[in-house]
């Protein structure tokens, strides 16, 4: 069947029509008075509007409370300012075993959530009947118990809704909008395509798994000009489906508080992470990595370039894992990472001390942590430049505190199946950099320092192949060597700058 050029230009101006109109949800019964539950109402718009076509549904200024809402395809959910979508405190109104996200899309295409207005999560309420239910058998939670890092009762992350989730939809944008106080994940996108997430706040200290925004199994991402401020990771690309993966990432002109890590791929890594680029960060108060590059599922990592990130008050600067914590699933790879123009301070203390949901403190004696690139042994991590990196440690560290010779490297636990993060080997060797199972590293234009004396070495390397020391510069050193290279073959050392200069700041053994 022919369909004339003029009959396709009418279907394409009632599309666009139909796509313009608006639906606001107090013609269909919401009420802003910060208790009725209006999901009904505000359901009915959004029914209307992907039934018509597509449109706007409008939620005006004023407080509206709702429970779960579905996305419908060609639909825009507008928060106009000074709107507040409300999510329920009544556990209850989010399903049985698994708690549903506030804001579901499954299968939809072309949705968006716009606005100056704010999604509130109402976590401290919500927490509060989960509490009631739980102490009143009303709710199962084998998993509800004291989590001894932060002494608290933690219900499973199950119990505890999303705020945002979006699952295999295309073509998604969220801009302008301000999200606040969730009790976990703050918002998931799982196996979908063509997103844009841009000039959004996302506030969130108020409870454990609190993660910014999560970008998981999805191809074609766009996260921009956005402020993220919240209890576990801020930024995060995760891999579930060991068959599928994120790709086509890009990520710039974000600033990001973390009581874990700022920009991170993994912990979850079935599948596969490339090309994803990342530019023009601002890190400040983070408990963990400013960066984090981990794989431990069996997935693999390759095609990745950070630059332009500065961090302030960070308890670690970078940290770089390939592991496997999965017995029956051979370990992925991890490759071709370039990192530059990284310009970080790292304290003694606790970075996120204050903060109303801080990170678990470490439970062994240590000194100020070093960055690390750790793969496992026969599975190096392959091809990682680091180029125009300068990091501040404070210092201070002390043998009384906790010492970790320089002669017993093998000692320094392998951990190939624990959960990765920039504490997990204990005590280190090194105060600057700690290197080992690492084939292909280029280090230019470095440049590491301390405020107060540290009696470790400045880096170690331990088995690295094709080791290329180019414009390195060491600011202070307490003892010798500076610099230790235990099995590293392959090595080029350009400009390479100690303090004293003398040939024996450099051990090979």
């Amino acid at each position: 069947m022919k369909i004339s050029l003029l009959s396709l230009l009418v279907c394409l101006c009632l599309s666009t029509s139909a796509q313009n109109k608006l639906y606001p949800i107090t013609q269909y019964g919401a009420v802003a008075d910060g208790k009725t539950n209006n999901t009904l109402a505000i359901q009915k718009a959004i029914d209307e509007a992907g039934k018509n076509g597509g449109g706007k549904v409008l939620v005006p200024a004023g407080d509206f409370v709702t429970g779960v809402l579905y996305l419908k395809s060609n639909v825009e959910l507008n928060l106009a300012q000074n709107a507040r979508l409300m999510a329920t405190a009544k556990r209850a109104d989010y399903g049985g075993k698994k708690a549903s996200a506030l804001i579901v899309g499954t299968n939809v295409h072309h949705i968006s959530i716009t606005g100056r207005g704010t999604i509130d999560g109402q976590a401290k309420p919500l927490l509060e009947d989960i509490y009631r239910m739980l102490n009143a058998g009303t709710l199962e939670d084998a998993e509800w118990k004291e989590y001894n890092d932060w002494h608290q009762m933690r219900p499973a992350e199950h119990n505890r809704p999303h705020l945002i989730d979006l699952t295999n939809c295309q073509s998604i944008i969220v801009k302008n909008i301000t999200i606040r106080d969730g009790l976990c994940w703050i918002q998931d996108y799982r196996g979908c395509s063509d997103i844009v997430i841009d000039s959004i706040t996302v506030e969130s200290n108020t409870f454990l798994n609190n993660d910014g925004i999560d970008i998981t199994d999805s191809k074609n991402v766009k996260i921009t000009n956005s402020s993220v401020n919240v209890a576990d990771d801020g930024i995060c690309l995760k891999s579930s489906d060991a068959n599928s993966g994120c790709e086509n990432i890009y990520i710039a002109n974000c600033k990001i508080r973390s009581s874990a890590s700022g920009f991170k791929i993994g912990t979850a890594s079935r599948g596969y992470f490339k090309n994803i680029k990342v530019s023009n960060l601002e890190i400040y108060d983070t408990y963990r990595s400013a960066i984090a590059i981990e794989t431990v599922d069996g997935g693999n990592i390759e095609n990745i370039d950070v630059r332009n990130v500065t961090a302030r008050n960070t308890g670690n600067a970078i940290f770089i894992r390939l592991g496997k914590r999965r017995t029956n699933v051979a370990p992925g790879y991890l490759r071709n990472v370039y990192i530059s123009d990284v310009k970080v301070s790292v304290p003694a203390g606790k970075p996120d001390a204050g903060y109303s949901m801080e990170g678990p403190v470490v439970r062994h004696p240590h000194n100020v942590f070093p960055s690390s690139i750790a793969g496992i042994p026969g599975h190096p991590v392959e091809n990682v430049t680091l180029n125009n990196i300068e990091i501040t440690y404070e210092g201070g560290a002390s043998a009384k505190v906790a010492a970790f010779g320089i002669d017993s490297l093998e000692k320094v636990p392998e951990k190939i199946g624990d959960y990765p993060e920039f504490s997990m080997f204990g005590e280190l060797p090194a105060w600057g950099f700690y290197t080992r199972h690492a084939a292909g590293l280029t280090m230019k234009n470095i440049k590491l320092n301390y405020q107060k004396a540290d009696f470790r070495t400045a880096c170690v390397f331990d088995d690295v192949s094709k080791l290329t020391l180019n414009n390195v510069s060491i600011g202070k050193a307490e003892s010798k060597p500076v610099i230790l290279m235990n099995k590293v073959t392959g090595s080029s050392l350009r400009n390479v700058n100690t303090p004293s200069k003398s040939k024996d700041d450099i051990r090979y053994q």
